[in-house]
């Protein structure tokens, strides 16, 4: 046995009987434990062998002790002798069976059915119970785009989160959602006091689902309302014709099979229990659930051999299942209590006459098993001679040996499931190969190599028929075209993206319901709900691509920063000086939005005209930083660029733009860029000592608002837009705007300097003394 698949710390080995009996060495019972622990199961039970070789009668803790460290080994056969040996001196437990159970359930995984290591599961299933455990859902990789991520089945009334991943209706409403069990993403605490007050399906999703799978979302259907009826109003006659018409429906149902079982055995009927059980091993059998709910039927009946196989194909299926390895032990337990038992065993116990059926049903197909596969299984159908073989020959007093033989059988048939299962005839085991079964899918099939099971269908893939897929179903009811980005609102209803935002701009009401988005629009949670993206991607893909080129013009239409520049009308701003902007109005909102989205992050600034709507010369502004507000509102932060002219002027949905021409100073050189410079630093020296002769008090209003006065720089023409110290002082200078556009349109850096030292007298002749 390959111990590395093994844990390799062990809890405290059983007590023994009589630790100071004669024969009995501590210091090699002490090595034995240690090599047990971590991992050296041949060593221990050959220490524990050799000790109780010495004894004049078995030690029943020895003999456990040696069974599970013969059971950890992979050397089941052995390590029934031992147990029985323990049997024989006092009845045994059901926990002093785990290590049994375990090795046998972890060979059966390893070694038959190769499976991949099993992953912790976050779901307790200790418990036991049918009721959780079919609820969990299947694994990610076997679940298609149309399945819930919650409980594995089709979508039935989805919802989708913010986050934009889509859940069943009832699984979010009966999960304490705190977060999204994809993206981990957490919902707010706004977002989860509505969901505490019920979700809202997606009404898309929703037609779509009923649409494209019609039988199976009406079973699903049926099986949410049988629920309802078993678990609420305990209407288990209206529960179980749900179920029925459901099976009906979609015979593969493997959740309404199980559903049906279920209730089944909470009616008591447990052989209509047990033939719900087998057909869901048949359309799932790699499932534990399946095998548990046949495994708990067959145990109600008293079968408690049938049982124990299913059981026991749990355990190797789900190792994390401790509730089924218990009832797994109980009956083992029962079994060696049994063989030395003189007393009538209860109906419910396994009886002398179940353990001969059992042998029969193994022998009869050991021949079949040795031709089938193609090397020795390490669970083959073990000979009675191993029990011949006992040490303890004495034991089998209490009993005639032929029936301790046909409980070693009894255990060889458990140790040869996995090569049994697929290959027993129907009279033997009432179990129909995988083959063989009447479900139109695939199961279970032999390797060309060697008898390991693989699952060869458990991915789900449901088609849809390309006649049901109408464009028109996925067209958005603001621009009547097909989805981009769609969105999901917290009503249900779905929109582009782009869409949605403009009709936010406007009021935070939902477009067709009307319902009040305040809070959606507050937290501004526009996610892309990626079922509806994924829906498009893969069935409307070429309308996509066409839907995609419009939006890609429009953005590339949008991001030319010449033919047509979104204006601000507003007030008047200078390059590199800052201009912060409280935007509120639905027009500047759609504006400032789309110079993010086209990622220029531009916009021209002008003060309004009565004539033409806005003036012929602005400046561009560029965004920095963008804060919303949760009414929609925004501050924006930005700063100047460079001048330009306007040479036309349009609108574009509500907001104008224009053609423009950027401005730059002409350049001047020799003895007329002297006088320049000259200039310009008399002009600079004139700005400080007016700005050096304000009182602290306006000198801290203009720094909070516009920042320190730029430094001189020493070329003046280094920026086509003159210095920077020219453009603060502008600002802050007590100017009428028009005033301040007059300036702003020239493109003589000595006109400029020249019109900045006028006003400079003359705010100075003007200043009170």
């Amino acid at each position: 046995m390959d111990t590395s698949t093994v844990p390799r710390s062990e809890p405290l080995l059983h007590e023994l009987t009589n630790p100071n009996a004669p024969g009995i060495c501590n210091e090699m019972l002490d090595v034995a434990q240690e090599a047990f622990q971590v991992g050296n199961y041949e060593l221990a039970a050959e220490i524990y062998g050799s000790q109780l070789v010495d004894l004049a009668e078995p030690d029943r803790g020895l003999c456990l002790r040696k069974g599970d460290a013969l059971a950890r080994a992979g050397r089941v056969a052995e390590a029934l002798d031992s147990y029985r040996c323990a049997a024989g001196v006092n009845r045994l437990r059901p926990e002093e069976l785990r290590l049994l159970v375990e090795s046998i359930a972890q060979n059966l995984r390893d070694k038959e059915l190769k499976l991949p290591p099993p992953e912790r599961c976050s779901n307790d299933t200790g418990d036991g119970e049918l009721e959780r455990f079919t609820s969990l859902p299947d694994s990610e990789d076997s679940m298609d785009m149309f399945s819930c991520r919650l409980c594995g089945l089709l979508l039935t009334d989805p919802t989708t989160l913010q986050c934009g991943h889509t859940y069943c209706k009832r699984c979010l409403e009966s999960e304490e959602m705190c977060d999204c069990r994809l993206c981990k993403h957490k919902l707010s605490k706004k977002v989860a006091k509505v969901c505490s007050m019920g979700f809202r399906a997606n009404v898309l999703l929703c037609g779509l689902m009923d649409k494209w799978f019609e039988k199976e979302s009406r079973a699903r259907r049926c099986c949410l309302e049988g629920d309802v009826l078993c678990r609420k109003q305990q209407d288990f006659t209206g529960a179980l014709a749900k179920y029925n018409h459901a099976v009906d429906l979609v015979p593969s149902n493997y959740i309404a099979v199980c559903q049906r079982g279920e209730l089944h055995l909470t009616m008591k009927n447990y052989i209509q229990a047990v033939q719900d059980g087998e057909n869901a091993c048949k359309l799932k059998p790699l499932r534990p659930k399946a095998h548990y709910l046949k495994a708990t039927a067959l145990n109600k009946m008293g079968r408690c051999e049938e049982a124990l196989k299913e059981f026991l194909f749990c355990a190797a299926l789900r190792p994390d299942w401790s509730s089924v390895k218990l009832e797994a032990q109980k009956i083992l337990c029962e079994m060696f209590s049994s063989v030395f038992e003189n007393d009538r065993l209860p109906v419910s116990r396994p009886t002398l006459s179940s353990y001969m059926r059992l042998k029969s049903s193994v022998v009869s197909t050991e021949e079949e098993l040795n031709a089938e596969c193609s090397e020795v299984s390490t669970f083959a159908v073990f000979k009675s001679g191993s029990c011949e073989n006992s040490r303890y020959s004495s034991i089998d007093s209490l009993k005639p040996k032929q029936t301790v033989n046909k409980l070693q059988l009894c255990f060889d048939d458990t140790k040869a499931l996995g090569s049994i299962l697929p290959c027993l005839p129907e009279p033997s085991r009432k179990r129909k190969c995988f083959n063989d079964c009447e479900v139109p899918c695939k199961m279970l099939k032999q390797d060309e190599n060697c008898s390991t099971l693989k699952t060869t269908d458990q991915k789900i893939s449901r088609d849809v028929s390309l006649e049901l897929v109408d464009s028109s179903d996925l067209e958005c009811s603001l621009c009547m075209r097909l989805f981009y980005e769609p969105v999901a609102t917290p009503c249900g209803h779905t929109f582009c993206l782009k869409c949605l935002e403009r009709c936010l701009d406007h009021n935070p009401y939902c477009p067709l319901c009307k319902e009040n988005l305040s809070e959606y629009l507050a937290t501004r949670a526009y996610n892309k709900t990626f079922l509806t993206e994924e829906i498009i991607n893969r069935y409307l893909s070429e309308e996509l691509t066409e839907r995609k080129k419009i939006y890609d013009e429009e953005m590339k239409e949008l991001s030319n920063l010449n033919k047509e520049v979104p204006i601000f009308v507003c007030t008047m701003a200078f390059p590199t000086i800052p201009c912060p902007l409280h935007v509120f109005e639905p027009r500047y909102r759609l504006m400032i939005r789309r110079c993010m989205e086209t990622g220029t992050r531009q916009f021209g600034m002008c003060i309004a005209d009565e004539l033409k709507g806005f003036a012929d010369y602005g400046c561009m502004l560029e965004v920095r930083d963008v804060k919303f507000f949760p009414d929609g509102r925004s501050v924006v932060d930005t700063i100047g660029v460079s001048r330009f002219k306007v040479l036309s002027h349009s609108q574009r949905d509500g907001y104008n733009t224009a053609k423009i021409e950027y401005l730059e100073d002409r350049k001047t050189e020799g003895e007329e860029y002297a006088e320049l410079v000259r200039l310009h630093d008399s002009v600079y020296d004139q700005a400080v000592s007016w700005f050096t002769s304000l009182k602290d008090a306006m000198k801290n209003q203009i720094l909070s608002h516009f920042g320190p006065m730029p430094v001189k720089e020493s070329d003046p023409q280094a920026s086509p837009s003159g210095p920077a110290w020219c453009w603060w002082l502008l600002a802050v200078l007590p100017l009428e705007n028009r005033a301040q556009l007059t300036i702003l349109a020239m493109t003589s850096l000595k006109d400029r300097l020249i019109a900045v030292r006028r006003v400079l007298i003359f705010v100075t002749r003007k200043r009170p003394r």
